[in-house]
């Protein structure tokens, strides 16, 4: 008999900056599918999760949006739940780092890994955006890999070639904020010594699951010299302060995993289990499912912040592949970066789990979602072949049987023979094998029909021989739904209502169901209609097609004498007032010199303060045909700068003359 587990299981934190899209989906539909089987064959599993909720990014689309980074993560948070929910992802505790909890614990590790001289300061140059007046996190540079020369990467890795360098050390770096070349300021880092952990690392990474791919890569990168890790970001940031300091915030990446641990802890709080799974090994397992993009964080320095505070380490960390969509990267522009909600509008959510698990397997190779396998794979294997099982078996009951099940089966060494093959279905979902399952799945599905097939109880005469087929037939489907439970819980839950039972689990699948009435079908699932795979890509394809015409409109070259037509005049703000009635504009009244003064509305309400505008010296649009609104006439344009959703008046030098041309 299997040894029953206690079993931590975990997705990687999405980030609450966005929604939750198909990418992300594979991920936490492999691990849910992966957390069903687990449970359903008796282990105790807690599937745990977060909102990874800090970090610039977020404090810059709060500002863009007008409102606090915590009501940002809040919105989100709750918009990424019900992405989860509606694709049947049943976490059992779902948080956010944002937490006080986290912040404790945050600290209380640091503090441990300060005491056992882990933690170290040194002065650093850090890129800094002059322009915006703010040090830019990894993610706000792009440049040229230093090590393969890859173009348009990020500040701290290469997704190319894996690599992770100091931003500093990227080559022909550029702001995304300002699309302007970064200077270098001086400041005071905290610093994790990694390399302390060399050699446990090179232990750890032999002892434990991880995939032969992503240990060929963690064997490169100890071969290698391993940096010290900045812990430290500057303010202004989104996080937690570092303990003493007033200005310096912990790196996401160092409050994010520590979120598993207080995650787990408020579940514990309410469920009183696995209290001491993170600091006993004996105490159960931990496992870890991300993308194959976060492995050195996950399998590098996470083991190593758990070792030198004082937790135990993981037992295991399982990457997976990219998804592409048609053959393709997802794209917003071709129409292939799908939504979550945006899918849900047009197509089940199981039929997506179920094509996700036939692509899935232990490997980390990236994934294809090609929309006519989707409809060939439903319509023809789940609908045409599985589904029509039950239709057919009770429809024979319905019609010869009172919708009875017989006593006893048609052929029972037949149907032990059948089940026979759930021991290896078993097997593969255990390694993550999901395709193998899935195909597998679909071959005893064939056997049944086949059964079915053979029997011919459409030109029997005799109702109980009749009943006893039909019987072995429904059973058949029985023992399929609950192989297939994993990947749609929700096919099961209304199978189970057809056949008058509840709470299925994997030890059900055995054993036939007999002399028992069962309802009256009624359709379990309808096929894709090739119309509203094409309503989804209409609809994607739409979106984008909403902002081309800005764009195309900004690309349009004109000539010179276009250009000479436009008669753009320095101007001071010498008065600003706030429009009673307008949410966006502001009256300013500016100053042009010899060519007196002008009143224009602009809808900068948002970003600046009246007081804050007085004496800007910035270019008006002179000659712009007066626009009558029901505030006011508008007899000019000022200039101002979309800078990632923040607007920006023009700023010119206070000694240049009001009224001057710009030629």
């Amino acid at each position: 008999m299997e040894v029953k587990n206690k079993i931590l299981v975990t997705s990687a934190l999405p980030y609450a900056n966005g929604p939750i899209h198909l990418g992300h989906l594979v991920e936490y539909v492999q691990t849910d599918i992966w957390v069903r089987f687990k449970k359903s064959i008796g282990h105790d599993v807690a599937y745990i999760c977060a909102d990874d909720a800090h970090g610039t990014p977020i404090m810059l689309k709060a500002k863009e949006q007008g409102i606090s980074p915590e009501n940002l993560i809040s919105k989100i948070k709750k918009e990424h739940e019900k992405d989860f929910k509606s694709f049947f992802v049943d976490f059992d505790h779902y948080s956010s780092t944002n937490s006080k909890g986290n912040e404790i614990l945050c600290k209380e590790i640091f503090l441990e890994l300060q005491k056992n001289n882990y933690i170290s300061q040194k002065v650093i140059s850090q890129f800094y955006d002059e322009k915006e007046k703010i040090f830019l996190p990894d993610r706000y540079i792009k440049g040229e890999c230093p090590k393969c020369g890859a173009h348009d990467q990020y500040g701290d890795s290469c997704e190319n070639c894996g690599a992770t360098y100091a931003p500093t050390d990227l080559k022909n770096p550029l702001s995304i904020l300002s699309n302007t070349k970064p200077e270098t300021k001086d400041t005071n880092h905290y610093f994790f010594n990694l390399k302390s952990f060399k050699d446990y690392l090179t232990e750890w990474t032999t002892c434990n699951d991880l995939q032969p791919a992503i240990k060929n890569k963690l064997n490169e990168w100890l071969n290698d010299n391993l940096n010290d890790w900045d812990i430290t970001r500057d303010a202004p940031y989104f996080g937690f302060k570092i303990p003493k300091e007033k200005d310096k915030y912990f790196y996401v990446w160092m409050d994010a995993p520590i979120g598993y641990i207080s995650a787990l802890k408020e579940f514990s709080e309410k469920n009183n289990k696995f209290e001491n799974i993170w600091s006993d090994e004996k105490d159960g397992e931990i496992y870890h499912f991300i993308g194959k993009d976060i492995a050195y964080f996950h399998a590098l320095f996470w083991p190593s912040i758990l070792k030198g505070s004082g937790y135990r380490t993981p037992n295991g960390i399982f990457c997976h592949g990219f998804l592409t969509v048609d053959g393709k990267k997802m794209s917003k522009s071709r129409g292939t970066f799908i939504k979550a909600s945006d899918y849900l509008k047009y197509l089940d959510p199981e039929f997506l789990r179920y094509y996700f698990a036939s692509k899935l397997n232990e490997s980390i190779e990236d994934i294809d979602l090609n929309f006519d396998d989707l409809i060939k794979k439903v319509n023809s294997d789940l609908i045409g072949k599985l589904i029509n099982l039950a239709s057919r078996c009770s429809a024979f009951l319905d019609k010869n049987s009172n919708l009875m099940l017989s006593e006893v089966l048609e052929d029972k060494d037949r149907f032990q023979d059948f089940v026979n093959n759930i021991d290896e279905v078993k097997e593969f979902y255990s390694h993550r094998k999901f395709s193998n399952a899935i195909s597998k799945i679909m071959s005893m599905t064939d056997k049944a029909n086949q059964y079915i097939n053979e029997k011919k109880p459409w030109s029997i005469d005799d109702l109980d021989h009749v009943q006893k087929i039909s019987t072995q037939g429904l059973n058949y489907y029985r023992t399929l739904v609950i192989l297939l439970s994993p990947v749609m819980p929700n096919l099961l839950k209304h199978s189970e209502s057809m056949l008058n039972e509840k709470d299925l689990i994997w030890e059900d699948s055995y054993t036939p169901l007999l002399d028992k009435k069962i309802e009256k079908f009624k359709a379990l699932k309808n096929r894709i209609q090739k119309e509203d795979v094409q309503k989804l890509k209409d609809e994607l394809l739409n979106k984008d097609e909403k902002k081309k015409p800005q764009e195309e409109k900004m690309n349009t070259e004109i000539d010179y004498e276009d250009f000479s037509k436009i008669n753009l005049i320095v101007g001071e703000i010498v008065k600003a007032e706030n429009v009673e009635g307008a949410d966006k504009l502001l009256k300013l009244s500016l100053d042009l010199g010899d060519l007196g003064t002008k009143e224009v509305f602009s809808g900068i309400k948002k970003f600046y303060k009246t007081e804050d505008l007085i004496g800007k010296k910035t270019l008006v649009v002179e000659n712009l045909k007066p626009k009558v609104m029901k505030f006011g006439t508008s007899s000019g344009m000022v200039l101002a700068a979309d800078s990632n959703g923040e607007v920006i008046v023009l700023d010119l030098n206070e000694n240049i003359k009001n009224g001057s041309k710009v030629k």
